[in-house]
């Protein structure tokens, strides 16, 4: 698909170099360049001007239709979509994640019609009768702890697949190094707050794609990350700006070195 779709605004890129109204295929360009080979974990989130990570309890209140599409655009391009239960539960997951027009993108290139998805659940607080399971267009990943309650992990083993990623906690090492073990090293994380904490712990966040809406919500609302600290702060660098109707979406990379021991650059 070469142009945006009818009736969303211009996407205008803003940095590196200005560009008006790109494409759907520019756009998959400009997020598509990453390593050929190699794990690579990539969080996409929202955020208010003044740092809410939600309105009225959900994300998707401070985002708009064109955020929405580069949201899907993300989707499209990974091998895994990751996200934790507290998401799950609140902004209602449950379906197809793609449409069909990005289902014959990915077939036409080889790739799975959908992208494999796991959740995160260390207390397996998820109903196994609910949309995200019964309604999966393939079968879940379910991520928890070896100590999770054995009684819920043999419900749930009925509608996914129950992966130990860790003995008292999820790490997210054992995630990453589980996914990859099934060849999903693209992998996109949707939230929430407490799963990129985790991974900023860990030290395993190469990428993080921030909308920023123009919008003052106030409130006491989380922010993006939720974490316990105690861990030093990691640079990352801009790559991309993009701007449409007032909302900024900023792409920012981690410094990570490539499968032979140089840099690894992107954009």
């Amino acid at each position: 698909m070469a142009s945006m779709a009818h009736g969303l605004a211009p996407i205008n890129r803003i940095f590196p170099e200005p560009v008006t109204a790109a494409t759907d295929d520019q756009l998959l360009q400009w997020y598509g360049d990453v390593p050929q080979s190699g794990n690579r974990v990539r969080f996409n989130f929202v955020s208010s001007l003044d740092g809410a990570a939600t309105l009225e309890g959900r994300s998707g209140g401070l985002g708009n239709a064109e955020d929405q599409h580069v949201f899907q655009l993300l989707r499209r391009l990974a091998d895994v979509v990751l996200v934790g239960a507290g998401t799950v539960r609140a902004e209602g997951y449950g379906g197809d994640l793609l449409g069909a027009e990005a289902r014959r993108w990915r077939a036409d290139r080889g790739m799975p019609e959908h992208p494999a998805v796991a959740v995160v659940s260390g207390s397996l607080d998820l109903d196994p009768s609910s949309a995200f399971f019964g309604e999966a267009p393939v079968r879940p990943l379910l991520f928890t702890s070896a100590e999770a309650d054995p009684a819920r992990r043999k419900e749930l083993a009925a509608v996914a697949d129950v992966v130990e990623a860790g003995q008292e906690r999820v790490e997210p090492a054992g995630i990453v190094r589980a996914l990859a073990e099934r060849g999903l090293q693209q992998i996109h994380c949707e939230g929430g707050p407490a799963l990129l904490g985790s991974f900023e712990a860990a030290g395993l966040v190469d990428e993080l794609c921030l909308t920023v809406s123009p919008l003052l919500v106030g409130g006491t609302g989380t922010r993006i990350a939720r974490s316990g600290g105690g861990h030093p702060p990691q640079p990352l660098r801009l790559v991309h700006v993009l701007e449409s109707d007032s909302m900024l979406l900023l792409r920012y990379a981690a410094h990570r070195p490539a499968p032979d021991g140089s840099p690894a650059e992107l954009g």
